[in-house]
């Protein structure tokens, strides 16, 4: 899990700053990962033992010490409890006295929450491993229908959320080499849905926010990733690909096909670290605007807002960081992020990318540090974008408790 705490676009000539608050999480990709809880922030945490299960406890409060510093967010509920970020995992080892695993973990973050449920039946040694799934998540769709402001530097609520709900079967393959292989094969219903969490089926100017043309998309999903990773002393390979087909089970459902890869090349240069990486895709078929390529953001195009570059049915980004040690515990940065719809913003249903004005192309430089801790890594970014918009990140990752 990551979050990202704080972003600040700096207007220099205003002499002015404005603060927005993101929260990002990774969702649940090793639903059986026995590690410890993360804890951001400000809060409490607490693990219960209920015989052999064990129930993990994390509120954060963090965003009660922030809001006096902050100017309103896009998006406020007024509701007590949404101010409140925090996590409830469930685990059981021995569900039905057969080394059944059931997990069970509900997280919610500002503007998002997600829950799941995964079941794993034991299987023999060298055989590929179940995991059944069941997910509830909801998001702002930001990426593909924010608005950029601030010369993109940062992106506004565009008034669309993502209601998703699925399910299936995880087959996770034995490691072969250096590659690992998931696949897996879900059934997904995905509803848009207003701040006020009303079911729409068009965005503020109109345009359908589905496929479909009605309230909701649905869709039998085949998805396999592979992962390739190579390492020893001096530098590092990696390689993930990612297929996604839907297939037509009903005449209304969704039949595409999405391709994504990302390829990184990491080598020591005397006591500094290079690390380059290229990441892109493209869809074919079917497709609803919530499955454009968002370009833009942190972990894309650092001093943009999340999608402010582009959402196109492809994308090319290239990312580049050179760090360097200043002592023991921390070292310096500097970075330059790139990157392109490839002209596909217009093939997107809808266009959003040309109604909100992105550019299809952009480019952020800009230097930082990075210090390590036994309380986690701590992140802080200075990025410039093509429009001399600055903006300054404050990230913390892998925090324990």
């Amino acid at each position: 899990m990551e979050r990202v705490l704080k972003t600040f676009p700096v207007d220099d000539a205003k002499n002015k700053r404005h603060l927005q608050f993101h929260t990002r999480m990774s969702r649940v990709e090793k639903p059986f990962d026995d590690s410890p809880p993360i804890s951001n922030g400000m809060g409490a945490q607490q693990s219960i033992h209920a015989g052999k299960a064990k129930i993990d406890v994390n509120v954060d409060f963090t965003h009660k010490l922030c809001a006096a510093l902050m100017l309103p967010p896009f998006r406020d509920s007024g509701h007590p409890l949404s101010q409140i970020i925090g996590s409830l995992c469930i685990k059981h080892p021995n569900l039905f006295g057969g080394s059944e695993k059931l997990d069970v973990s509900v997280d919610k973050g500002l503007y998002d929450s997600n829950v799941l449920v995964a079941f794993r039946r034991p299987r023999p040694q060298g055989v590929a491993q179940q995991s059944f799934v069941i997910q509830h998540s909801i998001s702002p769709e930001i990426g593909v229908h924010g608005l950029p402001i601030d010369n993109f530097s940062r992106s506004g609520s565009g008034g669309v959320n993502l209601c998703r709900l699925s399910a299936g079967v995880d087959l996770n393959e034995p490691a072969s080499s250096n590659w690992t292989t998931t696949t897996s094969i879900k059934f997904e219903h995905v509803t848009p849905i207003n701040d006020d969490g009303r079911s729409i089926s068009r965005d503020l100017d109109g345009f359908p926010v589905t496929c479909s043309g009605t309230s909701h998309d649905s869709m039998v999903v085949l998805k396999q990733e592979s992962h390739y990773a190579k390492a020893n002393d001096h530098s590092f390979s990696q390689l993930r690909l990612q297929i996604e087909q839907g297939i037509p089970v009903l005449s209304k459902w969704l039949i595409f096909n999405r391709f994504k890869f990302v390829a990184s090349k990491g080598a020591k240069l005397g006591p500094a670290f290079f690390l380059a990486s290229l990441t892109g895709g493209s869809i074919v078929g079917d497709m609803a605007p919530y499955q454009a390529f968002a370009i833009g953001g942190l972990g894309s195009i650092r001093g943009y807002g999340e999608g402010a570059v582009g959402s196109g049915r492809s994308c090319l980004i290239v990312n580049n960081e050179l760090t360097f040690p200043l002592n023991k515990i921390l070292e310096g940065a500097v970075f330059m992020d790139c990157g392109t719809d490839l002209g596909s913003g217009h093939l997107v249903p809808g266009n959003p990318s040309l109604r909100h004005g992105k550019p299809g192309f952009g480019f952020g430089f800009g230097y930082g540090l990075r210090l390590k801790s036994n309380m986690g890594q701590f992140q802080i970014d200075y990025a410039i974008n093509a429009f001399q918009q600055k903006t300054l990140y404050f990230g913390i990752s892998n925090v324990v408790g």
